[in-house]
């Protein structure tokens, strides 16, 4: 069984095609890659054409704004809330059918409350 591999062929492109593309490059803010794309060529390829001709592809680097430097803001205090009042005692309320169960624990003893409460579970 023979496999016959298909022959590339470079394909050519007229004068006028790359140097629409190389003006289009060279407008502001204009990306190589994207005009590439949008014309089916490679930006590689896009990129040679551009160097042999002399034109020097677009930097795409966005000049930064240069910020003055500002003091960190002084401490500024914020008006709190008063403090919660105490909290009541711990509530559960279980019910099961017609059944229902209240149990108050005093939030103090929480650790008591909760050590009951899984003995009561198992």
């Amino acid at each position: 069984m023979e496999i016959q591999k298909p022959s590339r062929r470079r394909r050519h492109h007229p004068e006028e095609f790359k140097l629409a593309v190389i003006e289009a490059c060279c407008e502001p803010g204009a990306s190589v890659a994207g005009i590439a794309m949008a014309n089916g060529v490679n930006a590689n390829q896009v990129r040679r054409w551009m160097r042999e001709r002399g034109i020097e592809p677009p930097t795409r680097r966005v000049a930064m704004p240069v910020l003055e430097a500002t003091p960190a803001p002084a401490f500024v205090q914020l008006p709190m809330a008063p403090a919660m009042p105490t909290l009541g005692d711990i509530r559960i309320e279980v019910r099961r059918g017609n059944t229902a169960i209240k149990v108050e624990w005093p939030v103090q003893a929480s650790g008591d409350c909760a050590a009951w409460l899984r003995d009561w579970l198992r």
